[in-house]
């Protein structure tokens, strides 16, 4: 309890900043998550989708796959814009720039500079998934009233996805040592949660493996509401999202705590 104890409003202050140095570059902030669905839909969805001849069952309705397609893209800006924020954005901020160092002679603690980095990451997941989130919806992808809710899930899904990803920042000896938790867990959650297809084409041990993953049920979710869908699988995938995040929210905070006072 101690480490939260030593959380307090001050950790806004390092948002603050992060905020303010991403407005400052904003327009090659804002290109990436724009027209990176845009090339996903036409090659995956149109290109790849042409060849898929039979609609797509899923929680009772049938999609065609570009249509099953654009809420998994929404899943993976959601973990991407998070991941890549708080492992190699924080890693360079704390090792190379020193800028915890130099925000350590104000009146932060440890816990508020880790708590911010925690913050920003959801709030950049909010930023990228709220961008494709309007592109899909203007192709006509994602349906009202569901989609209002995608944003609030974009940012409780980038807490946990920020929260995963400091951990991995306390313990790296290097920044090429992050190609190691993305080729190990990033690209399979990428490949397998059920962002491209549905998991009912994977065999039964293929499906209970890929529940086991974080953006498996952040897809699921951002699915269900794209298209105004009520399962089990949203409160499953709530429940999951909650423990996770608050797990690897307070080992994040103790292992980088170790780490910097080191």
């Amino acid at each position: 309890m101690s480490l939260l104890s030593n959380i307090s409003w001050r950790s806004i202050a390092l948002w603050k900043r992060n905020r303010d140095v991403f407005l400052t570059t904003w327009k090659t902030n804002f290109l990436p998550p724009f027209l990176e669905p845009i090339l996903y839909l036409v090659a995956m969805g149109l290109g790849f989708g042409a060849l898929i001849q039979a609609d797509i069952e899923y929680g009772g309705k049938s999609l065609e796959y570009i249509k099953f397609l654009a809420p998994g893209l929404v899943a993976i800006s959601i973990m991407y814009g998070a991941f890549f924020e708080c492992t190699y954005s924080s890693f360079v901020r704390m090792y190379y720039q020193k800028t915890f160092d130099a925000i350590l002679a104000t009146p932060l603690s440890l816990e508020d500079i880790i708590a911010g980095e925690i913050l920003w990451g959801a709030t950049k997941s909010f930023i990228n998934a709220t961008i494709v989130l309007g592109v899909i919806a203007a192709f006509g992808y994602a349906e009202l009233p569901g989609l209002l809710l995608i944003p609030l899930i974009a940012f409780v899904g980038g807490l946990m996805f920020a929260s995963l990803a400091m951990l991995f920042t306390a313990i790296v000896p290097n920044m090429d040592s992050f190609n190691y938790p993305f080729f190990l867990l990033i690209t399979p959650m990428f490949l397998f949660s059920g962002t491209f297809f549905p998991l009912s084409v994977l065999p039964e041990w293929g499906q209970q493996l890929a529940l086991t993953l974080p953006l498996t049920h952040i897809a699921n979710i951002t699915r269900d509401l794209s298209y105004n869908l009520l399962s089990i699988e949203v409160a499953i995938g709530a429940v999951y999202i909650i423990v996770l995040t608050a797990a690897c929210f307070l080992a994040s905070v103790y292992l980088m705590k170790k780490r910097l006072v080191k």
